[in-house]
């Protein structure tokens, strides 16, 4: 017999075929030629029968051998007794140590869907208490693939949050709060703002008593009011159920969000006023927020939903906290961003080079910070908002690459911050090197190669790239270029005759020390006289030789 078939589901079905019959066991194990006792275990799912003996059993009742081999359950109520079975045979009811139920013919069906729902319950609990870190990333990052695969555009969502806004009879400009409310109204729901939300809610939904409970306020750099509404009721548009898993809880997540952007940037008003700015090249994200009332974060995404669909350019995404880790990233243009083991990019530390966090070196942070990257895959142009919130400082980046930057504002006028005017004649004289160099050209901030930057690709190398002409760059050195080398000379001087002051008074006190050694050693007899063929010692008294005089 096949091993995809399930021996539980098997016999729920030769059992629903016998009643239907109005066949006894007895009588069904008659006419198959098996004892009742064999029977009853093939129905209850406690042994598998041989194809054989399900040929005979399914001539005795009549119906094709296709249609016991079937997966699905026979009626509602035996699929509630498969479900239950299924579990009670698993590893996670054998370590509650409870004894099984076993349904009966005389059981309600009302019961076993109370013991179903409470087994789904438990099973759901125990998926998340043991989802790990590296599941959780690695779920992320699987998401994150699939949206860049489909160029972050859902839209299914799309159609669904149109239809809504313009239910709610809104038609031009920002979504306002009363058309949020009107909304929920009509969704059965009461938006109420409340002080004592849990701390790690950002809303709760009464689904009994038709009550959405928000917070007062925003969030700092994070959610508005009517986007944590309208992520409520994306659960109900939806049609959401609870999560079994991690991964389902994150893409359930990524959806509500979706849809609440959507929402108070409807793709019919979005994408005329983006390609209006597109024709005029002043593309930015910051007008784009600004028309429609929202954070920047949120301009900045919805921007990359709607970019490569609607407006024909690729582009990247990067919100990173200020001791430069990802928070969130998103990319269809080919920059490479730094990953772990798992593929997950959440957590990594950027180059510090990058707009994402220079920006936090300017201090006018009011507007968006501009600036060209030049990486081994390509010339990349970024703008950059910081923002503040009770846990640190953070950057929104967004990007294009080099051929798509005529259409934005700000890309004709770079500002290479990272690189301060030069204070001194010397560092004004000094040239720009080339572009795969290290150092940056005019209007670039940043080169990223392998002796300026560890965290981004090789570039070519040095040694590969054409020599820097001297000719153009000599000059005569001025006087302090002459002072500055005629005391590094003295210095060295002074140093050398030091030196070889501190060896003569080291030989000199060495040969004074030896010379009281032997003066002690003759007053004290104890002198032993040289060997032969040596010269005999002086006499006292002489001085090579001669008569000392008196």
């Amino acid at each position: 017999m096949s091993a995809d078939i399930d021996v539980i589901t098997l016999g729920h079905r030769i059992r629903h075929f016998r009643t239907e019959k109005g066949m006894t066991l007895s009588d069904l194990a008659g006419a198959s030629g098996i004892s009742t006792s064999q029977l009853s275990l093939v129905e209850t799912g406690k042994r598998e029968p041989r194809l054989s003996l399900l040929g005979v059993i399914a001539e005795a009742l009549s119906v094709p051998l296709t249609d016991l081999l079937k997966n699905e359950a026979p009626d509602p109520r035996s699929a509630l007794e498969v479900e239950i079975s299924r579990f009670q045979g698993g590893p996670l009811f054998a370590s509650l140590g409870l004894e099984p139920v076993r349904p009966s013919a005389g059981t309600p069906s009302a019961t076993l869907e109370t013991i179903a729902g409470l087994y789904r319950e438990l099973d759901r609990r125990a998926r998340l208490a043991i989802a790990t870190p590296e599941e959780a990333r690695r779920a992320n990052n699987e998401i994150r693939l699939r949206m860049r695969g489909q160029n972050n555009y859902i839209p299914e969502i799309e159609a669904i949050a149109e239809e809504r806004v313009k239910a709610a009879g809104h038609t031009i400009g920002a979504l306002s709060h009363r058309e949020v409310s009107v909304m929920a109204e009509q969704l059965g729901f009461t938006l109420i703002y409340v002080n004592d939300l849990p701390h790690s809610a950002r809303s709760v939904t009464d689904l009994a008593n038709g009550r959405i409970y928000l917070p007062p306020a925003s969030i700092p750099g994070g959610h508005g009011l009517r986007s944590m509404a309208l992520q409520a009721m994306g659960h109900r548009i939806l049609e959401h159920r609870r999560p079994l898993d991690y991964a389902e809880f994150l893409q359930q997540r990524l959806e509500i969000n979706y849809f609440a952007a959507a929402c108070l940037m409807p793709r019919g008003a979005a994408v005329e006023f983006l390609q209006q700015a597109k024709r005029e090249r002043n593309l930015s994200v910051e007008d784009f927020r600004d028309a429609f009332g929202t954070t920047h974060e949120s301009a900045a995404l919805r921007l990359t939903n709607l970019a490569t669909s609607h407006l024909d350019m690729t582009m990247h995404f990067l919100r990173i906290s200020d001791d430069g880790a990802v928070q969130k990233g998103y990319e269809n243009d080919g920059l490479p961003l730094p990953v772990d083991a798992t593929g997950a990019i959440e957590g990594q530390i950027v180059c510090r080079k990058w707009s994402a966090r220079t920006a936090f070196d300017h201090e006018n942070r009011t507007t968006e910070f501009y600036q060209y990257n030049d990486l081994p895959t390509g010339t990349y142009w970024c703008a950059t908002q910081t923002g503040t919130t009770s846990s640190g400082s953070f950057s929104i980046t967004t990007g294009v690459p080099f051929a798509e930057s005529k259409w934005f504002r700000g890309a004709k006028r770079p500002r290479a911050a990272s690189r301060p005017a030069p204070t001194s004649r010397a560092a004004a004289r000094r040239p720009p090197s080339s572009p795969t160099g290290g150092a940056t050209a005019p209007g670039r901030a940043h080169v990223c190669t392998p002796t300026s930057c560890r965290r981004c690709p090789p570039a070519p190398s040095r040694a590969s790239t054409t020599p820097r002409s001297s000719a153009s760059w000599r000059s005569t050195p001025t006087r302090s270029d002459r002072r500055r080398r005629s005391g590094r000379l003295a210095v060295s001087f002074s140093r050398r005759r030091a030196r070889r002051a501190a060896r003569s008074r080291g030989r000199r006190v060495a040969a004074a020390e030896c010379r009281e050694r032997r003066a002690r050693r003759r007053s004290r007899g104890r002198e032993h006289p040289r060997p032969f063929g040596r010269r005999a010692p002086r006499r006292r008294g002489t001085h090579r030789g001669r008569p000392e005089a008196r």
